[in-house]
């Protein structure tokens, strides 16, 4: 989506941002079964990436919010990425 896509009554909505994607992100950089993957597709990648988020609590801010506690822990979201991988290698789309 486009930036003005964002807009609502005036109001730029472009930086409410779920805090739990580049932590999702991260954690499926370093996940060992996912770089092992042969070629995966872009689609795999992004159901995976997709389906992690659906499995954690959102965490939405906007730009300059100040987050004094994070409620979802590392160990939770590296879960949701190992739960998603499996997910979508053992339920391939045809």
């Amino acid at each position: 989506m486009k930036r003005e896509d964002y807009l609502f009554s005036g109001t730029d909505l472009y930086t409410v941002r779920n805090r739990n994607e580049r932590r999702v992100l991260k954690s499926m950089a370093a996940n060992k079964e996912i770089q092992a993957l042969a070629d995966p597709d872009g689609d795999m990648i992004r159901d995976i990436y997709a389906m992690a988020l659906n499995l954690l609590p959102p965490r939405y801010t906007q730009s300059g919010s100040i987050v004094l506690r994070e409620p979802v822990r590392k160990n939770a979201v590296d879960e949701a990425v190992r739960e998603a991988l499996h997910r979508v290698l053992n339920n391939p789309k045809l």
